[in-house]
């Protein structure tokens, strides 16, 4: 019997994966959204959300050196992606997500980022996630 793969249907329909079109790649999308964004701190992770007037939700994934090497940083990717995209058909509003990990968490655990993903996003949402300190004003 073949194995359920993330490309596949599963039985209630819905389709289990994170196409492109829900990542935020471009460095110009990064920059607008870390310029226009409100954020809100985690424990484990740092969130920057834009509202957006498309359907649905995009994420983008910012992970330095700080946190590791290639390896670590990998790992760290793949957990905040597939937190993002379990919880993506849960999320409120319409946002371009950008999450960060905080240097100082050492293990990632994929039920802690999905609650934590779904608590910032919705203090976003509710409007008391804190915008950017427009100061700076040169480009980059």
């Amino acid at each position: 019997m073949p194995r359920n793969t993330s490309t596949e249907k599963a039985s209630s329909g819905v389709r289990y994966t994170l196409p492109r079109s829900a990542r935020v790649i471009r460095r110009k999308e990064f920059r607008r959204i870390y310029a226009r964004g409100s954020r809100a701190n985690g424990k484990t992770l740092i969130l920057v959300a834009l509202r957006r007037r498309e359907e649905g939700h995009r994420v983008g994934l910012s992970v330095s050196k700080a946190n590791g090497c290639a390896v670590i940083r990998n790992k760290i990717k793949r957990i905040f992606r597939e937190a993002f995209r379990l919880e993506r058909p849960t999320l409120p509003g319409q946002f371009d997500v950008v999450m960060i990990p905080r240097e100082n968490s050492e293990k990632f655990q994929l039920p802690r980022v999905r609650k934590e993903l779904r608590d910032l996003l919705a203090k976003i949402y509710s409007g008391k996630g804190r915008l950017r300190n427009p100061k700076r004003k040169g480009k980059r």
